[in-house]
């Protein structure tokens, strides 16, 4: 885990909650309007700084460049995270939604599975872009188990 705090406004966990996305995502009627949703999300998501997209903190599996780092407050685990995609940087949002703020065993409890069908996510994803967002959800659950 690298060093970095959630001073940086990342609303994420906080201000937009998965239970925010779901029903957002639940209102709009095709999925050209919640890409967008989703892409705007990504607009919430803070850059990161040039100094913390490190080689270490790239996310590997990603079609996109992703970058991710950690640290705990107590027993919270806050993420930055970062893309030079805009819709990456959406489905970071969707993750971080779930993941940032939380503790290592909420992180490991949470059934993101459910999550994502509940979103109806995947079906609408190439099968690059599918395995990039496990990619990332891997990523947050090992840095969980640490």
């Amino acid at each position: 885990m690298t060093d970095c705090d959630n001073s940086g406004g990342n609303p994420f966990g906080t201000a937009i909650t998965t239970t925010d996305i779901r029903e957002t995502l639940d209102f709009m009627e095709d999925w050209e309007a919640r890409y967008r949703y989703i892409i705007d999300l990504g607009k919430s998501l803070p850059e990161m700084p040039a100094s913390d997209r490190t080689d270490e903190s790239v996310v590997r599996g990603c079609q996109s460049q992703v970058w991710l780092n950690s640290h705990r407050e107590g027993d919270r685990l806050w993420f930055q995270a970062d893309s030079d995609a805009f819709i990456v940087k959406g489905l970071l949002g969707v993750i971080l939604a779930a993941y940032n703020g939380q503790t290592s065993a909420s992180v490991l409890a949470f059934d993101v599975d459910d999550y994502l069908d509940q979103l109806d996510l995947l079906r609408h994803l190439s099968s690059t872009r599918s395995n990039g967002l496990r990619a990332m959800i891997d990523r947050i659950r090992a840095e969980a188990a640490r």
